[in-house]
């Protein structure tokens, strides 16, 4: 079988979380080249609109939703609102989250909360809503967590985010275990250090520019480089994978590990 026909995503019904911006916006341009019909989910209601615009101007189709993802009330209005316009969602790309760089001792509860509410509590329960649907509709579909390799190892300043992304593996595995004999598989991205619009500053001076030391391919991942991965848990391609996780970071976590 041909690349264009095992990764070919016509049919489904995608929905990226955190679509505004960065990883998020890649994934769904990805997703509708690829042509998948995609729901694009974020506060910022002008990006999105901004993004739908130019996937349909590239032959895609894609509705804007603005929505929090941390007000389960509003994402269950999401969910409906996108069942409207486009069916089911039989891929969920659970991408929104947050980062901080707090010492342990210094963070506060409301920082660490914050945190772990957005990154894991928000992506479990998207993740859950999306399955419940799912199974309601009787159909199959794959959910993509975003992890990270934060979630696998530890760095400085980074508590409440990797506890949070630990989770996401953790949460991944469980729904996987659960849902594969339902036909919804569940798998896990963990990228490494990507230069995005959040933290191009940081990645960008000396500070940043050292830590490519550590990664053994030598550099930041870029635009495209998780493409590969997305569209293999996204598609049949990965029909018999379900609770992996993918960890696309440069070779860093074997750097650390070594």
């Amino acid at each position: 079988m041909k690349a264009a026909q095992i990764f070919d995503l016509t049919g489904k019904v995608a929905l990226v979380t955190g679509a505004s911006s960065g990883l998020g916006a890649r994934f769904a341009r990805v997703l509708a080249a690829n042509r998948a019909a995609v729901a694009l989910l974020a506060r910022r209601g002008e990006r999105l609109e901004a993004l739908r615009g130019q996937i349909e101007a590239e032959g895609g189709k894609a509705v804007a939703v603005v929505a929090d993802v941390t007000d389960r009330a509003a994402m269950t209005r999401a969910f409906d609102r996108i069942e409207t316009a486009l069916g089911t969602v039989t891929v969920l790309v659970n991408n929104a989250g947050i980062a901080h760089a707090t010492r342990a001792t210094e963070i506060t509860q409301a920082e660490y909360r914050r945190v772990l509410d957005t990154d894991l509590d928000a992506a479990f329960f998207i993740a859950q809503e999306a399955a419940r649907r799912m199974l309601a509709a009787g159909t199959k579909g794959s959910i993509v967590n975003i992890a990270s390799v934060l979630g696998l190892s530890v760095s400085k300043g980074t508590l409440a985010y990797a506890v949070a992304k630990a989770g996401v593996v953790q949460f991944t595995r469980a729904l996987a275990l659960e849902l594969g004999f339902k036909g919804v598989r569940v798998n896990a991205i963990a990228p490494g250090w990507f230069d995005t619009e959040i933290n191009h500053d940081f990645l960008a001076s000396d500070t940043g520019k050292a830590m490519t030391r550590e990664i053994p391919i030598g550099r930041f991942g870029r635009e495209g480089d998780l493409d590969g991965a997305l569209l293999l848990l996204a598609s049949d391609a990965g029909a018999y994978m379900t609770g992996a996780t993918v960890v696309v970071d440069g070779g860093q976590v074997v750097g650390i590990r070594g």
